[in-house]
């Protein structure tokens, strides 16, 4: 085997130069541009799931955070703009699965997620910022009962924050007529679904509170889903309730709806027409409620005197015979008599006032007096109803004669005054606007303004053209 010794070789003699080739060297900056756009390409937008830690949010309002499993953890933040779609607010330790792109951070040469969406693993987005606003009141000190201010026992107000157009404000309306027709009842529509929602029954609040002179105020909607009945589980909903002078009745959706105006209200309603029931009396039941105590006070009084003149003949009935009595006991029986009458007459007398105080307390409640309150009430609406009709219609009357006079000044007969006439054909008393369709020797009919003239043509002159 021979062995080609290339030692001896010419490199002028060869072929082919040898290619002396140098390796790329980056700058750093380079470089990481390189990572940053090879990584931001490959991962543009991806799903992770993973465990927060080190969550923190500065003065800056965005979100910083650590994402982290079992072997490995990353960078990841959310900026204000997407936050504010979130609805809750992440902790460490939540498990949670996100979207998100990769981004190169060039000056520190780190990688990281720009988060636009979070959602926790096991609870719901919507679920679990009810939680959270939910134990951030009750810490505040909004839900405390002792602070819920009672219900009037028969309220002559109502007002009803709702959508005046919802089957829920029906129920509500119809329920109350039927319990007591009397009770007087203002609208205050909002919209109770959607972004606007909040706002505007936040607002309706207020205006009830500043201006009407209510006795309850009922904020209530029909059911729905979570997402329907999210308006009611607003922060600044549940400050505007607590922060309202005049009760307030939460009736939102079904009985097993929680929402937070129902936990922030001083009464809870499961449905709007279980409201109605609650908070309005039944007018029969109030009036049989009346009649029993009345009879109850009646009986109470008639046996108490019938004992009293049992025991007034009994003591009758000891005095048999008393001219066998010695003057002894004639002085003891008087004496005895005395005290007896003093201390009846103690006794009616005390019975009378406790009567009398009975009696001024049931004319006090006495429906009687509220009925003629209400009938006061309905003639002062009826006289300012009756005012408001006959200025509508004295306004209505005076642009009537305007209208009339304007009608005789433009109308046919006003020309015909002023020297004009109408030419109408006959038989047929048709106006005539043009002369197509006339010939000589037909009738026409003149109407002046004091009467008509019946006449026959002689010639048609058609623009010039005589017929």
């Amino acid at each position: 085997m021979e062995t080609e010794n290339t030692n001896n070789i010419n490199p002028d003699e060869q072929d082919e130069p040898y290619d002396f080739q140098r390796p790329r060297i980056y700058t750093v900056s380079g470089l990481t541009g390189d990572i940053k756009a090879l990584l931001e390409d490959r991962f543009d937008f991806i799903w992770v799931e993973a465990e927060i830690s080190n969550f923190r949010s500065p003065s800056s309002g965005h979100y910083y955070m650590v994402l982290k499993d079992e072997g490995a953890q990353i960078r990841a933040v959310m900026f204000r703009p997407q936050i504010r779609y979130l609805g809750f607010v992440p902790e460490d330790g939540m498990k949670v699965i996100v979207k998100g792109r990769i981004s190169v951070y060039e000056p520190r040469g780190e990688y990281q997620i720009l988060l636009d969406y979070i959602e926790p693993l096991g609870v719901g987005a919507m679920a679990l910022a009810f939680e959270q606003l939910k134990k951030k009141l009750a810490a505040q000190g909004v839900f405390d009962e002792k602070i819920k201010k009672p219900l009037p026992f028969l309220p002559r107000h109502i007002a009803v924050i709702t959508s005046p157009t919802g089957a829920a404000v029906r129920d509500f309306l119809k329920i109350i007529h039927r319990r007591f027709s009397n009770i007087r009842i203002t609208i205050i529509p909002a919209k109770v679904q959607g972004e606007e929602a909040a706002p505007e029954m936040i607002e309706a609040l207020k205006i009830a509170n500043r201006e009407l002179d209510a006795d309850i105020i009922v904020l209530t909607r029909g059911g729905g889903s979570l997402e329907d009945l999210w308006a009611f589980n607003n922060e600044g909903l549940a400050m505007a309730i607590r922060a309202s002078d005049i009760p307030v009745v939460s009736a939102v959706g079904h009985e097993i709806d929680i929402t937070i105006s129902d936990l922030a209200a001083d009464f809870r309603a499961p449905t709007p027409s279980a409201a109605a029931e609650m908070i309005v009396a039944e007018k029969e039941g109030l009036y049989r409620e009346l009649n029993n105590i009345r009879d109850h006070l009646r009986s109470v009084f008639s046996a108490k005197i019938r004992n009293l003149n049992q025991g007034i003949l009994m003591l009758r009935k000891g005095l048999r015979d008393p001219k066998r009595r010695t003057s002894d006991l004639w002085l003891r029986l008087d004496e005895i008599n005395i005290r007896l009458v003093r201390t009846a007459g103690h006794m009616l007398s005390e019975k009378k006032a406790m009567l009398t105080g009975e009696e001024r307390a049931l004319l006090a409640y006495s429906p009687e007096k509220m009925v003629y309150s209400l009938g006061r009430t309905i003639i002062f609406n009826r006289q300012l109803l009756e005012h408001v009709i006959f200025k509508v219609l004295h306004e209505r009357t005076m642009a009537l004669d305007l209208l009339t006079g304007k009608l005789k000044t433009l109308g046919p007969y006003s020309v015909l005054e002023r020297g004009y006439s109408i030419t109408m054909k006959l038989p047929e008393k048709k106006a005539i606007r043009s002369v197509d369709g006339l010939e000589p020797g037909g009738a026409v009919r003149i109407m002046l303004y004091d009467g008509e003239l019946d006449c026959r043509i002689e010639t048609v002159n058609k623009k010039g053209n005589k017929i």
